[in-house]
């Protein structure tokens, strides 16, 4: 079989780059050892958010009779939390595939092995993998390296003519030489969307994006709830007025937190830390970062597996880049912390600036009236710039993942901020908030 286009890997960047191809009248063969979707749907972004949302609500439910709302004897069924979760995904899963279907794509539910590719024609032709390894009747290996067919992708025996072949394999979650996932007490990223009841405690070893989450979560269901970072701040990759917020509000929350710290062993469900600290929770998750799974060196890689930024949407943008020759700015791509409040970004931080040399404007989101009809007044919007442009914005706040998005079109475009002062923002709301920081 022959198509123009074979993609390894049916997540974001893959399915992306299938709808694009089919856009153009190629013709596509999207193969996927496992779910279509890939971790972003599956593992990743839209499970946690919908159990964060179920924990979202307790939390603001508990809280309720100061907004005139009697919720006594209010109770978690994490069971049914997980259930929903599923349904969620169940649900976007097969409207993902049919779309595909309906798109002309040709989906193959197995792992694929690309068999020689452009880089080695002729008689340097061969698998990037160990032949012994991998499932290829002798007699297709042959007719391959005969008719020097380039970009053969194997299946259960079937053979797949590509004339480009983009790796789209993702990434799974990283564990260390002394730090292993036992996948019962040490779970991964994985893993944790599997329970079906809480622990009552937990140690979250790592505060990227996933752990910060976790954390929240955890939090807001009454698990008691601790973190280790060997870096000096919560959240290292944000600017660092986020990460102290971040641990304001954490410590108001009561999430212990070890920082300048990192694991030295875990030994009969204890964890052992660097500062001589043991601790003994019910589970831990590592949560210290994902590591790309390549297939090949020497096809185009997108998403996950090239070993960029690990976004979801970043993988989308390089999809429209490599088919559709849609450029962006790697620069401007905007990071998103979800929870109550949300924390967002875009650009330099404040420690990547000369002091000197920009201009910061602040503004507590709880000068907002807005924030104060959502009892959610927490947080700060904080705009950097040097020569009249935003080079940087931070914000914590609810709403902060829409928020930035307007900020990124405004640095995407490189409208000034005299430009911005001039746009007319809606009252009351939080992008207000954007026009008022302006002023400042």
């Amino acid at each position: 079989m022959r198509f123009d286009l074979g993609i390894i890997g049916a997540g974001p960047a893959g399915y992306t780059a299938a709808f694009q191809a089919r856009a153009k009248g190629l013709s596509v063969v999207l193969f996927e050892k496992d779910k279509i979707g890939g971790v972003c749907l599956n593992k990743g972004c839209i499970p946690t958010k919908a159990i964060l949302h179920s924990a979202e609500l307790y939390e603001e439910m508990k809280c309720s009779a100061d907004s005139g709302i009697n919720c006594s004897d209010i109770s978690v069924d994490y069971a049914k939390v997980v259930e929903r979760k599923d349904k969620i995904v169940e649900k976007l899963r097969r409207s993902l595939e049919l779309a595909l279907k309906n798109a002309g794509v040709v989906i193959v539910n197995a792992e694929a092995v690309i068999y020689g590719n452009k880089h080695h024609c002729g008689l340097e032709l061969q698998s990037n993998y160990d032949e012994n390894d991998c499932e290829i009747p002798k007699q297709v290996r042959d007719d391959i390296i005969e008719k020097q067919v380039c970009n053969s992708i194997i299946t259960n025996g079937e053979v797949y003519e590509c004339e480009k072949v983009i790796t789209a394999s993702g990434s799974a979650p990283r564990d260390f030489e002394n730090l292993r996932f036992d996948h019962e007490f040490v779970l991964s990223s994985d893993d944790i969307l599997n329970l079906k009841k809480l622990p009552e405690s937990i140690v979250i070893i790592g505060s990227g994006a996933i752990g910060i989450e976790w954390a929240r979560i955890f939090s807001a269901f009454d698990v008691d709830v601790t973190i280790v970072e060997m870096a000096e701040h919560l959240l290292p990759l944000a600017d660092i007025e986020v990460s102290k917020r971040v641990e304001r509000i954490f410590k108001a929350k009561k999430i212990k937190t070890y920082l300048s710290n990192s694991v030295e062993k875990i030994e009969n469900k204890k964890v052992y830390l660097t500062s001589g600290d043991v601790l003994e929770p019910e589970l831990v998750l590592l949560a210290a970062g994902r590591v790309p799974q390549k297939i090949s060196d020497n096809v185009t890689c997108i998403g996950d597996a090239c070993g960029k930024i690990q976004l979801a949407h970043f993988a989308i943008k390089q999809a429209v880049a490599e088919v559709s020759g849609i450029e962006f700015n790697e620069e401007l791509v905007p990071s998103v912390v979800y929870g109550c409040p949300e924390i967002a970004w875009i650009g330099k931080r404040e420690q990547d600036l000369a002091e000197g040399t920009y201009e910061k404007a602040n503004l507590l989101i709880s000068a907002l009236g807005k924030s104060h009809c959502d009892n959610c007044t927490e947080g700060f919007i904080k705009i950097l710039s040097q020569n009249g442009k935003i080079v940087g914005a931070h914000i914590v706040s609810k709403e902060a993942s829409a928020l930035i998005q307007q900020i990124t079109i405004a640095m995407q475009n490189n409208l000034s901020i005299e430009d911005l002062k001039r746009v007319c923002f809606a009252h009351p709301t939080y992008s207000e908030g954007i026009f008022e920081c302006l002023f400042k």
